[in-house]
């Protein structure tokens, strides 16, 4: 696929997020989706899903989401019938804690080692053993400063197609969906590797 291909789906699909899916997925390669079970998740996981039923859903659960973020998980997989494959750090949360007392401050030097234990080895291990050649994410373009700055459809160094059908997408047009095809949402959402709002996780970074 050639940067002129790139060019000319970004921008005749990049913005119309359901022929986004269609074109990727009709691209006959093995695709996985991402989820955190965060706000509004439930968006990509059913629109990827009407195309493809059993497309892998990868979780990288970080022993650190709120009961609600479980709860949200439980429902959605259930409702939707996901292909759930969750992904968790070699170590339990009890298990770090114990050692090395509780999360990392973002400031704190071994705040990247923590981010590295939790989300980026169990991620790196889920595309080891799915081996994907396309990759739906639900990113937007409002998230960060560096997701403003993607394309809906990009190339990763090792050739994996990324895929953020969303990018452009606003929490109204979320909400909106998530209204017409009845799906849950889950606000109540924490994720201790970015802390805070605005600043990347280091996967999206990494990948």
């Amino acid at each position: 696929m050639s940067q002129l291909d790139l060019a000319r789906i970004n921008t005749e699909l990049g913005h119309d997020a359901l022929a986004l899916v269609n074109w990727a997925l009709s691209l006959g390669k093995s695709a996985i989706v991402t989820t955190n079970f965060r706000p509004f998740e439930a968006v990509i996981l059913h629109m990827v899903t009407r195309v493809q039923p059993d497309v892998p859903v990868i979780w990288m659960d970080n022993g650190y989401n709120t009961e609600a973020t479980y709860q949200f998980a439980d429902e959605v997989t259930k409702q939707l019938k996901l292909n759930l494959r969750t992904y968790l750090p070699l170590r339990s949360r009890a298990h770090r804690e114990a050692v090395e007392g509780p999360t990392p401050a973002l400031d704190d030097p071994r705040h990247a080692a923590f981010t590295e234990e939790v989300k980026l080895e169990p991620f790196a291990r889920a595309l080891r053993e799915t081996a994907p050649q396309v990759w739906f994410t639900a990113l937007r373009a409002t998230d960060s400063a560096v997701r403003a700055q993607m394309e809906p459809v990009s190339i990763n160094p090792d050739g994996l197609i990324k895929v953020a059908p969303l990018l452009h997408w606003s929490s109204k047009d979320l909400y909106e969906y998530c209204e017409k095809h009845g799906l849950p949402n889950n606000f109540d959402y924490v994720d201790p590797t970015k802390g805070e709002e605005q600043r990347e996780c280091g996967l999206h970074l990494a990948h």
